[in-house]
């Protein structure tokens, strides 16, 4: 689709993953009770197609799996007992019509240049059911972090599409579930800390979450120093502390299927 913009590594969103995406992997793990979670929604599938595949996170490895990513630094970094990533965007998917019985979509949506466009491109090349892992914004201000920076969740809000849109998009029948996060939660993204506040203290672990690289230095600088401080008190543990022995956060994080 020609007017989609790429950035220097292929990125197709408003993150270049060949600035920040180099330690990624590293942080971003799959989450085997997630992966569990979107197994099932899979369902029987043979062939699935993984589109913003990025380093392989949740990819089945019982299936045949065709998986999309457009970043240079993304396809680099994966496992090599995944297949190569084809470098392709969701908006202009390269395989004919109900290619596969099953498609999916870890975290990406919020970078794809057109929404509907890559939805009806799943859609197209999918004869069963279309599983989309996503956050849903209207949820995206109920955790401890946007009390030390509400501009992360405040620009992850305004990226992540409204769950009424995905469905509308999606358009037959949609399911849509919630997907809790365990305590030591293996995919780095901001809810997988809830009870391990030091960890966003690292900055390669903020930076495996695209949000991270948006947000101005200056503020960025000011929640190390006030969480630093916090953490070294006590003032967080009093606040906060009750997280660090809860079993789960059942925060944003949705799993949304299209079933045909």
């Amino acid at each position: 689709m020609a007017g989609n913009r790429r950035l220097s590594d292929g990125s197709a969103g408003d993150v270049d993953y060949g600035e920040i995406g180099g330690t990624y992997s590293r942080y971003r793990q799959p989450e085997p009770e997630i992966a569990a979670q979107i197994l099932n929604a899979l369902g029987d599938a043979k062939t699935v197609l993984n589109v913003g595949a990025g380093a392989g996170s949740y990819e089945p490895t019982d299936r045949d799996v065709t998986a999309v990513e457009p970043s240079a630094s993304m396809r680099a970094q994966r496992p090599s007992h995944l297949p190569q990533a084809v470098d392709a965007v969701a908006e202009d998917l390269p395989f004919a019509d109900n290619s596969f019985d099953a498609a999916m979509a870890s975290v990406t949506v919020h970078q794809w240049s057109d929404l509907e466009q890559g939805l009806s491109e799943m859609r197209r090349v999918t004869r069963g059911p279309v599983v989309l892992l996503v956050c849903d914004p209207a949820a995206m201000m109920d955790y401890w972090l946007s009390d030390y920076i509400p501009e992360v969740r405040e620009i992850e809000a305004r990226r992540f599409p409204a769950i009424d849109r995905l469905a509308a998009g999606l358009g037959g029948n949609v399911r849509v579930e919630h997907v809790p996060v365990p305590l030591h939660c293996r995919d780095g993204f901001n809810e997988a800390y809830y009870g391990r506040p030091e960890a966003f203290l690292n900055q390669n672990a903020r930076l495996a979450c695209s949000s991270w690289s948006l947000v101005p230095p200056e503020a960025v600088e000011r929640f190390t120093c006030q969480l630093s401080q916090d953490l070294e008190s006590g003032e967080w543990d009093r606040k906060y502390g009750q997280w660090r022995k809860a079993p789960h956060f059942d925060g944003p994080l949705r799993l949304v299927t299209g079933l045909p």
